[in-house]
């Protein structure tokens, strides 16, 4: 497995895509937190704290991780590989767990330099170090779910097409309805708002960005994570077979 994890790493920065995807992740960011006006501008806020951050990326990871995850199983498809690496002397749920871990290893690269952020808030706070840290630990700890589940959504869809742009707008699609339809839908049926609500993983992410981890979110992002990637099993097996 883990010659996997490191082929998928390899391959990524084996193109400019890799080096773009981060770089488009933390200019995105970067624009819309210290520089564009508006509601996620950090410096207008008036708060020492990372709250535009932690709204605005789910935002960006919709999009981000698809668009890393899109070639995962897509491009062994079409390059006819896919039948050799189902054939090597390792399971299905070992490859599988392979691409998984080599795509969220990815995202977490281009979520370590943002940690600057939480420096730079820091220096800022009347007086300095004037931040909710149990808010922000907890914040980063459910971006890390989000990223888990996402990543593991991208890497079924992958799997169902070899097409990387189909691959990438289906899991475009899953990733924004878990995150922000489950939500809608509760507007349009207010008498279970609060049931429908909690389906989606926007309720989870924001109840771990209290700063409080509660295990039911954590059990949520990782039976997520678990279904798509179970998911994925079943579809290599079914090509195997």
């Amino acid at each position: 497995m883990k010659s996997i994890v490191f082929r998928e790493i390899k391959s990524f920065f084996g193109s400019p895509i890799g080096y773009l995807a981060i770089a488009l992740f933390l200019i995105g960011n970067g624009l819309f937190l210290w520089v564009f006006e508006g509601d996620y501008n950090i410096l207008n806020s008036g708060f020492a704290d990372l709250t535009p951050f932690f709204t605005l990326a789910p935002w960006i990871l919709t999009f981000l991780i698809p668009a890393i995850t899109m070639r995962s199983f897509s491009d062994e498809k079409k390059q006819g590989t896919l039948e050799l690496l189902i054939t090597k002397p390792i399971s299905i749920w070992e490859i599988v767990n392979g691409k998984f871990l080599g795509a969220f290893l990815l995202i977490i690269m281009a979520l370590i330099p943002t940690c600057i952020y939480v420096y730079v808030i820091w220096s800022l706070g009347s007086p300095e170090g004037n931040i909710d840290m149990g808010s922000t630990l907890g914040s980063y700890f459910g971006l890390l779910f989000l990223i888990g589940a996402y990543s593991a959504i991208g890497i079924f869809t992958s799997s169902i097409s070899e097409n990387q742009i189909v691959s990438f707008i289906i899991a475009v699609f899953l990733c924004f309805f878990f995150y922000f339809g489950f939500d809608a839908l509760a507007l349009i049926l207010p008498r279970f708002s609060s049931f429908i609500a909690y389906l989606g993983m926007q309720d989870h992410y924001k109840s771990m960005s209290r700063g409080v981890i509660d295990t039911r979110d954590v059990l949520y992002f990782i039976s997520i994570a678990v279904l798509y990637l179970s998911f994925t099993v079943y579809n290599l097996k079914s090509m195997k077979s």
